[in-house]
């Protein structure tokens, strides 16, 4: 990065201008980002970081690709927005280079995450009173603990997280949770109501939950047998993340339905699609469900973008390559402060030794040696770097995270 115009503020005076106006639903690191560039961000006072987070899998391509920026200030010139009234001349493409991306047959553009897993609960119910002839208002959907598939109203209704669940409802009903990687506990739960299992491959707010090999593809077994739908949210843990396109791959599963989101959009806008097979998604009818924004052609631009990036394989090898330097160095901190990991690709949830601190305070640690990442319950803590990150600074990373368990 070149050298950055300096804010008239510092870090600590941003950070206290916020706190009357910004509604506090985040509890944020005290680090205040004002330029980034591949897997670097630097603050106000031109010190500089290792992003070790990148948004949560939104930035999977790094701050700022050249490729992606490129794209987006080209459609910035031509067109940005028409609303789905009209066509434009962006989406088509859009839509057939993310089927084939993910060998599916068709595409509903959306926003955010969380539009994408609501738009998918729509169409699981919609597909069951059309398709599989349940009596109206009688479909379920069967989910998982410890489950993270967003904060709307809908979707915190099937949460077990109090945090996110505590205070809001009253809640919509048709849910039934059922314990994460327990194939038997899923059986007894799916019936003729049943619309859809949604599921997370890996689940990434609950700390890098991998489950156990050949789970998915019981999900997927089992859905078949029971004439459901297997609906896998690959917002996190999809485009590129785990080693594979979709972490679903990794047991050459099929899903009926995939929800993506955050690196779709290129840390550039926001971008979300649902993409299934033609049975399902045909289910829509023009009125049924709609977004303004879903499908709008910078959108449609930078998503290209990132498909085409993709397609090459490029980042898939560096997050199986990456990944394996990861692990090692991981388990080298096992009993040094390490109690235990989960890895897979780039990604890993971390088990600090809770004598060593909480997750957060392990984080702001981290922060002050300059390395970025951010902790989810207890004392674990997620390493999500960037799929651009070099080998050199990923080792660096962990010898940091060795320093702070370890000093």
């Amino acid at each position: 990065m070149t050298a950055p115009a300096r804010t008239a503020r510092g870090s600590e005076e941003l950070i206290r201008a916020e706190e009357p106006v910004l509604a506090h639903n985040y509890h944020p690191l005290p680090v205040v980002v004002a330029r980034a560039e591949g897997a670097w961000v630097e603050d106000v006072e031109g010190r500089r970081y290792l992003d070790m987070l990148a948004g949560y899998s939104a930035l999977n391509f790094g701050h700022r690709h050249p490729a992606l920026i490129d794209a987006a200030h080209r459609q910035l010139d031509r067109l940005t927005l028409t609303s789905r009234a009209f066509h434009n001349d962006r989406l088509a493409g859009f839509a057939e280079r993310l089927s084939a991306l993910t060998g599916t047959d068709m595409v509903l553009p959306m926003n955010t995450g969380a539009e994408a897993v609501e738009s998918g609960i729509k169409v699981a119910r919609k597909w069951a009173y059309d398709v599989k002839g349940v009596p109206a208002d009688r479909a379920t959907i069967v989910v998982a603990a410890d489950n993270f598939h967003g904060r709307t109203t809908t979707i915190v209704s099937f949460s077990t997280d109090e945090t996110a669940r505590a205070g809001f409802g009253p809640f919509t009903p048709g849910f039934k949770v059922v314990p994460y990687n327990d194939l038997a506990a899923l059986e007894a739960a799916v019936d003729e109501t049943t619309a859809a299992v949604l599921i997370e491959p890996i689940q990434g707010e609950a700390g890098v939950n991998i489950p156990d090999d050949g789970y998915l593809a019981g999900v997927r077994e089992l859905t078949r047998r029971a004439g459901c739908l297997f609906v896998a949210d690959e917002i996190q843990s999809g485009l590129g993340r785990t080693g594979h396109t979709l972490a679903v791959e990794h047991e050459s599963v099929v899903p009926d339905v995939v929800l993506l989101g955050k690196a779709l959009g290129g840390g550039i806008v926001p971008v979300s699609a649902v993409v299934g097979s033609r049975e399902v998604l045909g289910v829509l009818r023009p009125g049924e469900h709609g977004s303004t924004f879903g499908g709008n052609p910078l959108a449609a631009a930078v998503g290209t973008a990132v498909v085409e990036l993709l397609e090459t394989g490029e980042f898939q090898r560096r997050a199986t390559e990456l990944g394996a330097v990861l692990r090692e160095g991981l388990a080298a901190l096992v009993g040094r402060g390490v109690v235990g990991f989960r890895a897979r690709g780039l990604w890993a949830g971390v088990d600090v030794d809770p004598a060593l601190g909480t997750g957060r305070e392990v984080s702001e640690r981290l922060m002050r040696e300059g390395v970025l990442v951010k902790d989810t319950h207890g004392s674990t803590i997620r390493l999500a770097p960037p799929l651009t990150v070099t080998g050199a600074e990923l080792e660096g990373a962990l010898g940091t995270l060795e320093k702070v368990l370890t000093s």
